[in-house]
């Protein structure tokens, strides 16, 4: 699951959930956030598992999923 920049606080609770699911979570840092409330909130709440650049968000799910495919087939 993955938080972007934003306002609030709802979705930071929902990832939170996620988490607690076992869900992978990420997050955008606040260097590239336009506006970190949301993630920020995230992050303080400890729903955010990978907190990463914009840029690097993309590349990292991707790696996840395959790395799970790979395990899945093994």
């Amino acid at each position: 699951a993955m938080l972007l920049t934003g306002m609030g606080r709802d979705g930071a609770a929902g990832l939170l959930a996620l988490r607690r699911a076992g869900w992978p979570t990420y997050a955008q840092d606040r260097d590239t956030s336009v506006v970190w409330g949301m993630p920020g909130a995230a992050h303080s709440m400890g729903a955010v598992e990978h907190l990463l650049p914009l840029g690097e968000l993309g590349p990292a799910v991707l790696a996840a999923i395959a790395a799970r495919r790979k395990d899945a087939t093994r």
